[in-house]
């Protein structure tokens, strides 16, 4: 399924490669329409919602909060030890995910818009987009920022990583490569480049 009308950007990276930040940049300095997988991925398994209550009758109540909420660490930790855990956990969510996507990216009044997930490729969410834009670093860089920044042990964000899909496999999707292994203002720079380049692209101009 292709969505043509807003031009559509996929932007994708592993976890600790920086994609929010170049995600926000894109919004705040250049007011693209953005729609982030992590969000709506938060949104199908509200309170209320089926999918929340398929997943305490797989996992039981060891994934809630005391407030009735999904524990999404308690969840995480349950699937990333179980290969077939989490590919059910997957089965269940991702359709449900892309509805709220494809909604929200029908909405757009930007030139272009944004389709941020971590699982692009993984999920097959990048054949909603038009481009892919990879945010890229070392697998070490990864590992150091997302420990320091979630306080989780380096085995977990090993799990993670190795739940993603690998680096190269990313890259050989990639249309685009933003490589964010200096500071921020660096990642703006790339961002604000590749802006106009879209702008031209989504327009019909010549980049």
């Amino acid at each position: 399924m292709s969505i043509s009308n807003p031009f559509i950007i996929g932007l994708t990276g592993g976890i600790g490669s920086g994609k929010s930040a170049a995600a926000a940049r894109f919004a705040e300095a250049h007011d693209i329409h953005v729609v982030d997988a992590d969000i709506k991925s938060r949104v199908v398994v509200e309170p209320g919602r089926p999918a929340l209550q398929q997943i305490v009758d797989r996992f039981g109540d060891a994934v809630l909060q005391a407030d009735g909420s999904l524990n999404r660490a308690a969840l995480r930790e349950r699937v990333f030890q179980i290969a077939d855990e989490r590919r059910w956990l997957e089965q269940l969510l991702h359709p449900l995910i892309r509805e709220e996507i494809v909604r929200d990216l029908a909405s757009a009044q930007s030139p272009y818009a944004l389709l941020v997930s971590p699982l692009l490729v993984e999920s097959g969410q990048y054949q909603m987009t038009q481009r892919v834009l990879v945010v890229d670093v070392p697998e070490a860089l990864q590992i150091a920022r997302t420990t320091a920044r979630d306080q989780v042990p380096e085995a977990q964000v090993r799990a993670i990583l190795q739940a993603q899909a690998q680096r190269e496999d990313r890259l050989r999707h990639a249309d685009d490569v933003i490589t964010n292994d200096q500071d921020l203002a660096a990642l703006h720079r790339q961002v604000d480049q590749l802006h106009q380049f879209y702008l031209a692209l989504s327009t019909g101009a010549k980049p």
